[in-house]
C-alpha cells in the first residue's frame, strides 16, 4: 500500500471513530506535502468539532475554571469552559515540542475516550519526536517523510459512507483465532503495549465496517497492522525475524474453531504474511529513527535539557502558588483575581456593602509567580584515540559530535571533546554549539599511542567543573575499548594508571557529575563496568558502534 493510499485509509478510519482509535500520529515536516494531508484532515466528516491546540495553552483555556474578568463584571462567579469540556478532535501542531504538562493532560483526556487527537510531528532530527505518552495512545501512524505531492488530488471522503460505517461498527466482530494471531504478531515484533493490540483490533473492525462487512477478514487485519502496529515494532525484533530461520508449520495442527461461512485459517502462513506486511509497511530507516528517538528520550529522562531550578524572576512559567508578597517574588495578578472573584458577593455582604472598594482581596487570595530556569547542558566526550583502532573509533566519535551539534538548535546542548592519545589527554574542542568551528577543529585530528585514561578523566572533570561555574549542567561520556596504561605523569605503568583512573572516577562521582561509559570493544570489558560503577554512571556496551548509535545512547 502506497503512502497516500495508507493516508486515505487512515483518514477514513479516523473519521468513523476518532476517540476509539485515539487519533492519528502524522509525521512530516511542514511544507506543501503536509499541507495536503492537513487539508484532508480538516475536510473529514467527524461527529464532533475540530479544535486546534497550541503548545503554549494554559490550564484555564484547556481545562476551564473561574473567569476573573467576567466574574467581576457580573458580580457573581462565572465559569469559563475549557477546550476539553466537550468531545472534540484536537489538532496539535509541533507535537514533538509539546511540554510535559500538556502531554500529561492530553494523555488523560484521551484515556477518558471522549476526544481524538491529530498530532502533527515535525521532527527534523533523530532523537526528536512525539512523546511516548501520546505515541502509545494514538492508534494510527502515517509518515510523509521523503514523499512528493500525489499526482492527483486526494478523493473526498463521503459523509454518507462514514455515517453508515459508524452505525455498522457495533455489530462488527473479529474471530477469536484472528485475535490470538494479533497477540502472537505483537510478540513477534517486540511490541509490549496492550494499547497497541487494542488499537489495531479496533482499526481492523472499522476497516471491515467501511467495507460493509460484519466480520473482520485477514485483509482487514493486514491493513490494520500497517496503520497501527508496524511503526511500533522494535528494530532488534525485526532483525531477528530476518536472520532466524522460521520453524515449519506443525504437522498436525489443532483443529480451528468453528467459523460459520468462513474457511479455516492457516494461522502459521498468515502470521508470516503479517510479519512481512509490518516490515514492508514503512520506509527502511523509519524504525531505526523511531528507535533512536525512544532511546534518546530514555537516556535523557525525556527532556534533554540541563538542570531545572525554581525561580521567581525568569525562565519558563510554572503554575503560581499561594504566598505572601515578600519584595522578591512577583504577584500573579490574574491568578490572584481568579482566586478572589468567586468570593466577592459573600465578602461585600459581610462588609456591609463596602461601596468604596471595587474589589475585596484577602491575604489568602495572593498568588505568586514561579518560573523554572533551565541551564544549558554540556556533554563532554572523552574519546580513546589510542592504538590500531584509533582511526575508526575517532571517526565515529567525530560523527557523533557533529550529530549532537546538529540537534543543538532544538535543545540547549553544548559539546566538548577530550582525546586520549600518546602520554596525555588533550581538550581539542572546548564547549561549543558551533558546527562550523567543530568541523574545523576535528578535521585531520590524529590518533595513536598509549591510553592516558586518568589524564582524560582529570581533563574532563576540570572542564565539567568550569562549565558548572558558568551556569551549565555538565555530563561526561567516556568512549573506549580498554583500560588505561599511561599515568598522570606520562609514564607507562598499567597498574598505577588503573589506580589513578579509579581515583578520578570516584572524584567525578563525588562532584556529582553524571556520565556514561560506552564500551566499544568487540566483547564487554569487566574493567570498564567496574569503572562506571565507581563513576556512578551508566555502562553501555556498544560493539561495532557507529556515530548514530553513539548519539542515540547519549541523547
Amino acid at each position: 500500500m502506497s503512502v497516500w493510499a495508507r493516508l486515505d485509509l487512515a483518514l477514513r478510519v479516523l473519521a468513523v471513530d476518532p476517540a476509539g482509535v485515539g487519533g492519528l500520529w502524522l509525521r512530516g515536516r511542514a511544507g506543501a506535502v503536509r499541507d495536503i494531508a492537513t487539508s484532508a484532515v480538516a475536510a473529514l466528516p467527524f461527529d464532533r468539532p475540530q479544535r486546534r491546540v497550541s503548545a503554549a495553552i494554559d490550564d484555564l483555556a484547556l481545562l476551564g475554571g473561574p473567569d476573573p474578568v467576567a466574574t467581576l463584571a457580573h458580580g457573581r462567579p462565572v465559569w469559563r469552559a475549557g477546550l476539553l469540556a466537550e468531545p472534540s478532535v484536537l489538532i496539535l501542531p509541533m507535537a514533538e515540542a509539546a511540554p510535559p504538562s500538556l502531554v500529561a493532560r492530553l494523555a488523560q483526556a484521551l484515556d477518558r475516550g471522549q476526544h481524538g487527537l491529530v498530532a502533527l510531528d515535525e521532527a527534523a532530527e533523530d532523537g526528536e519526536g512525539l512523546a511516548s505518552a501520546l505515541a502509545d495512545r494514538l492508534g494510527l501512524f502515517v509518515t510523509l517523510e521523503g514523499e512528493r505531492a500525489p499526482g492527483r488530488a486526494l478523493r473526498r471522503i463521503s459523509a454518507r459512507d462514514v455515517n453508515a460505517a459508524r452505525k455498522r461498527l457495533p455489530d462488527v466482530v473479529c474471530p477469536t483465532d484472528l485475535k490470538r494471531l494479533l497477540v502472537t504478531l505483537a510478540d513477534r515484533l517486540g511490541i509490549g503495549s496492550n494499547r497497541a493490540v487494542i488499537a489495531c483490533l479496533r482499526t481492523a473492525r472499522i476497516i471491515a465496517a467501511l467495507a460493509d462487512r460484519l466480520t473482520v477478514s485477514e485483509e482487514d487485519l493486514a491493513q490494520a497492522v500497517e496503520l497501527s502496529l508496524a511503526h511500533r515494532a522494535e528494530l532488534a525484533a525485526v532483525a531477528e525475524e530476518d536472520e532466524a530461520p522460521h520453524a515449519p508449520p506443525p504437522e498436525n495442527p489443532p483443529e480451528p474453531e468453528d467459523r460459520p461461512e468462513t474457511e479455516a485459517l492457516d494461522l502459521h502462513a498468515l502470521t508470516e504474511m503479517l510479519v512481512e506486511v509490518a516490515k514492508a509497511a514503512l520506509p527502511k530507516d523509519i524504525l531505526a529513527r523511531l528507535g533512536a528517538e525512544r532511546a534518546a528520550r530514555a537516556a535523557r529522562g525525556a527532556s534533554g535539557s540541563g538542570a531545572a531550578k525554581a525561580g521567581n524572576r525568569r525562565g519558563r512559567p510554572l503554575p503560581s502558588r499561594a504566598g505572601r508578597p515578600d519584595g522578591r517574588s512577583r504577584i500573579d495578578l490574574v491568578a490572584t483575581l481568579r482566586e478572589a472573584a468567586p468570593w466577592q458577593v459573600l465578602r461585600r455582604r459581610e462588609a456591609g456593602g463596602a461601596p468604596d472598594r471595587a474589589l475585596i482581596v484577602c491575604r489568602s487570595d495572593y498568588r505568586l509567580k514561579r518560573y523554572r530556569e533551565v541551564s544549558d547542558r554540556v556533554l563532554i566526550f572523552v574519546v580513546d584515540a589510542s592504538g590500531s583502532a584509533a582511526v575508526a573509533r575517532l571517526g565515529e566519535a567525530k560523527g557523533a559530535v557533529e550529530l549532537m551539534l546538529a540537534q543543538a538548535y532544538s535543545r540547549r546542548d553544548h559539546v566538548a571533546l577530550v582525546v586520549l592519545r600518546g602520554t596525555r589527554a588533550e581538550l581539542v574542542l572546548p564547549p561549543t554549539r558551533s558546527l562550523v568551528q567543530t568541523k574545523t577543529r576535528l578535521r585531520g585530528l590524529p590518533g595513536g599511542g598509549g591510553t592516558p585514561l586518568a589524564s582524560g578523566l582529570s581533563t574532563a572533570l576540570t572542564c565539567a567543573l568550569r562549565a558548572r561555574r558558568q551556569g551549565m549542567t555538565p555530563s561526561i561520556a567516556l568512549l573506549t575499548d580498554g583500560r588505561g596504561n599511561i599515568t598522570l605523569d606520562g609514564k607507562a605503568d598499567r597498574p598505577r594508571a588503573q589506580d589513578e583512573a579509579e581515583t578520578l572516577a570516584q572524584a567525578i562521582r563525588a562532584a556529582g557529575v553524571p556520565g556514561v561509559v560506552l564500551d566499544v570493544a568487540n566483547r564487554p570489558q569487566p574493567a570498564l563496568a567496574d569503572l562506571s560503577r565507581l563513576m556512578n554512571s551508566r555502562y553501555v556496551p556498544l560493539p561495532r558502534a557507529d556515530a548514530r548509535q553513539i548519539a542515540a545512547a547519549l541523547g
